[in-house]
């Protein structure tokens, strides 16, 4: 077909699970489960970190920024996969399909940013205790956080623009349950050398580049964690750390072993369980870790909690 005549599709049909349809009402279950308990868990996190002063600090501040942004993360993908899981229309318009990997793309590059901030905060506190206020000053944390939805939006703005003007020649069958911009190139009817190269050059200076930041940031926390000599002063130090990790080796662990599957058929439907469990599972498992492992936000959500009741009761005895 000649390039110059094609047209964007009007919908893209996104086959998703449907070869097994018998395990799409389980995943529906699932996958809406998975993003209430999300949207709970996350929420309660922004909320906390707002309403308790003993949280006004740049690591709280950080982890709502990441709270907020695996709501909106999440949400750019699941409803659509809920609607093609329930009912055996699989489309998605060519503008929401535009949309969710603007968005996706957006917040996908800003977590990346954001989690190489947040090891940096970690370092400070670490490594340089004394002068923890002076470094992580509001103003620091407030450019750093700009810094990372900024960077984001950059690349998403430039990538998903070169991608969108792609022809397609009429080319809508996406074998995937979201619109993600390598399977997009993947439809195009001409060369997409400049795309791809473009998307590697992000992806280096996006995920590869913070990645290595995160590493030399806990290589120098391991270091100062071995000089503390005190059982006590090494366990709180880990502690401070240890949430972080776990979300790091969870973020980027599904998304390494998700792009580096090998190009079989039987790899491809692997890699679409290994994209839901880093769309759907692991944004709802960041707010567990952080809560679960730490006792700073656990009192938080004590006090608010006991604040309201106190307050209800009082109420009612005015009444």
């Amino acid at each position: 077909m000649n390039p110059s005549n094609a047209s964007s599709p009007e919908v893209f049909v996104l086959l998703a699970f449907s070869s097994q349809p018998l395990l799409e009402p389980i995943l529906f279950v699932l996958v809406l489960g998975f993003y209430v308990v999300s949207l709970l868990g996350n929420g309660t996190i922004i909320l906390v970190s707002c309403l308790d002063v003993h949280l006004h600090t740049p690591m709280y501040f950080f982890l709502a920024n990441l709270s907020f942004l695996d709501i909106g993360f999440t949400t750019s993908i699941i409803p659509q996969l809920l609607v093609n899981l329930w009912g055996p229309q699989k489309t998605i318009s060519y503008g929401g399909c535009v949309v969710q990997f603007y968005i996706s793309h957006w917040l996908g590059a800003t977590e990346c940013v954001l989690l190489a901030v947040m090891s940096y905060d970690r370092y400070a506190a670490i490594c340089r205790p004394l002068q923890y206020t002076i470094i992580m000053h509001p103003q620091l944390s407030l450019s750093l956080a700009l810094t990372s939805w900024l960077g984001g939006l950059t690349t998403s703005m430039v990538a998903s623009t070169l991608t969108m003007l792609l022809p397609l020649c009429g080319n809508n069958r996406i074998d995937h349950f979201l619109c993600e911009m390598p399977l997009i190139i993947q439809l195009a009817c001409v060369d997409t050398s400049f795309n791809e190269m473009e998307m590697y050059v992000a992806c280096f200076i996006f995920a590869v580049l913070p990645l290595g930041l995160i590493l030399v940031s806990y290589g120098h926390i391991a270091c100062a964690v071995l000089k503390i000599r005190s059982a006590e002063g090494r366990r709180k130090a880990f502690n401070t750390c240890s949430s972080h990790v776990a979300v790091v080796a969870l973020f980027y662990g599904s998304i390494i072993f998700m792009y580096l599957q090998p190009a079989k058929s039987n790899s491809h439907e692997r890699g679409k369980f290994l994209a839901l469990f880093y769309t759907v599972v692991t944004p709802m498992l960041n707010p567990l870790i952080y809560t679960l492992r730490n006792k700073d936000v656990k009192k938080a959500f004590r006090r608010l909690v006991l604040e309201k009741s106190c307050g209800f009761v009082g109420t009612r005895g005015h009444i």
